[in-house]
């Protein structure tokens, strides 16, 4: 069966882009820039993008172009023995899938709150337990009831991401994307232009960009950089291979990996002003510091940010506008999320398009519903933390291990080379080969550290082992079944 293609190089970038383009954008670089020495962060982080980012985007485009396939079958292709870890990628797809989907389907609530701001004055009470319900005893072991208000935004949710990967990559997902991202830049463009004349934005831009030089020399900065490099591309859980599995024949793949790079990481500066910004003049008008009202991640998103909406002029007009811009940046990576899945699918089973879009996105759909129930947050978190922290970024590292050490690297640089309008030498080669592994080992070794010592967030010692380690070692046990049944299937 001939294989799908992108209808043109801007859909397939403004796809790459979406899927890069996330809530972490939103909520999660402002505050690492903040955190890490504010303008002086981006030096540590550029040098991340020139050394990680645009290396990995090249390889992952370079190996999903040259096998035209997602990541079981291009990662087999290189080495029979390593066809689980594409299935351990797809796994990491689908577990984010699952709960990402939630995130967005708060963001589809917020839409209608903020228009006449229905979370009150107590935006954190309303939050936690009004909207989620979070009870006391809520614990990712004790679930509790589902919150039925929030089932019909993830069906909304679910429902646009299913359109978008059944019609195929063509008809859905490039369609999708060339609207909701040229949207969601004018959207933060326009939410910029109007914050930046309120009182007190230019002080909270100030603070996100004023350089503290003395963190230049903590080897936690230059960690916490690379680590938001890779958790914001989207390379390491077979997303980019699916993508550029579809390209063209005659596709420039070093000039696509560099501007979807620097468009992504573009987006995070941009987004970095406007948060801060508001931050800026939520501090002014209630006379504090910006220490004290700043934060991050979905605190800062559903609590700080509506708190700051109440304050802002025509608060009806601009909260509907940023909650716009979180649901189309969730929409546009979910759908990314979903076509690695679908796409690994597709190639195993030889099923249809709309025959494996429609079995996902309901098994999906079904299996996120846990993530809405009273102590779906709880849920939310633990996951989100072993996935993004310790499987995500030990994919990632035994990706490059597999490529950089067990191929012939020179043979993909090559490959590259011969169909883009310009060449990369060979510092792409040390970069795959020494700088990105080393980095990686760095952080995940103090993630794992970290995770068996002290546990995380505060959560029984029994749910992090049964729910965060046993997730991981559950997903690797599948892997390598998957693996050793396909060999077996070559045999016969």
């Amino acid at each position: 069966m001939k294989r799908e293609q992108w209808g043109s190089r801007t859909g397939f970038i403004l796809a790459a882009v979406g899927s890069a383009v996330g809530l972490g954008n939103i909520w999660r670089f402002p505050y690492m820039a903040y955190e890490n020495g504010g303008g002086a962060f981006f030096i540590p982080y550029l040098f991340a993008m020139l050394t990680a980012g645009i290396p990995f985007m090249i390889l992952e485009f370079t190996l999903g172009h040259k096998f035209r396939a997602g990541a079981p079958k291009t990662l087999g292709t290189l080495n029979s023995k390593f066809e689980w870890l594409g299935w351990f990628q797809v796994m990491i797809s689908a577990i984010i899938a699952f709960y990402y989907v939630v995130v967005i389907a708060w963001a589809i609530s917020f839409v209608y709150f903020a228009f006449n701001q229905s979370w009150g004055e107590d935006s954190n009470a309303f939050f936690f337990g009004e909207f989620l319900g979070l009870g006391d005893d809520s614990a990712p072991s004790n679930l509790g009831s589902l919150q039925w208000n929030l089932l019909l935004p993830l069906c909304l949710a679910w429902a646009a991401t299913y359109f978008a990967t059944f019609r195929g990559v063509k008809g859905g997902i490039e369609k999708v994307n060339k609207v909701l991202m040229p949207l969601l830049f004018a959207m933060v463009l326009l939410l910029i232009g109007r914050i930046a004349f309120l009182p007190g934005a230019l002080e909270g831009i100030d603070w996100l960009l004023k350089p503290d030089f003395s963190k230049i020399w903590d080897l936690k900065v230059w960690s916490a950089a690379y680590g938001q490099i890779f958790f914001t591309l989207s390379v390491g859980f077979a997303i980019m291979l699916s993508y550029a599995s579809y390209l063209p024949k005659k596709s420039d793949i070093n000039n696509n990996a560099f501007m979807t790079v620097l468009m992504n990481c573009g987006f995070s500066i941009l987004a970095g002003i406007m948060i801060f910004g508001a931050l800026g003049y939520m501090a002014n008008v209630q006379d504090k510091e910006l220490t004290e009202v700043v934060s991050s991640g979905v605190g800062l998103a559903f609590v700080t940010l509506p708190t700051a909406i109440n304050l802002l002029p025509a608060p009806g007009v601009m909260g509907p506008l940023f909650f716009l811009a979180l649901m189309f940046a969730g929409v546009s990576s979910h759908i990314s999320i979903a076509e690695a899945v679908t796409t690994g699918l597709m190639d195993k089973l030889g099923w249809s398009r709309p025959k494996t879009a429609t079995v996902f996105c309901s098994v999906g759909f079904v299996v996120s519903l846990l993530f809405i129930t009273q102590g779906g947050l709880l849920l939310l978190d633990l996951v989100d933390y072993f996935i993004n922290n310790i499987a995500l970024l030990g994919s990632c590292l035994l990706e490059l291990l597999l490529v950089g050490w067990l191929c012939r690297l020179q043979d993909f640089r090559a490959y590259a080379n011969q169909i883009s309008e310009f060449s990369v030498g060979n510092w792409w080669t040390v970069c795959i080969k020494f700088v990105s592994i080393a980095m990686l080992i760095v952080i995940l070794f103090n993630n794992i550290k970290t995770a068996f010592l002290e546990g995380y967030g505060g959560y029984a010692s029994a749910e992090v082992t049964y729910i965060g380690w046993g997730m991981i070692t559950l997903m690797l046990i599948v892997a390598i079944i998957v693996n050793v049944s396909s060999k077996q299937e070559s045999k016969i």
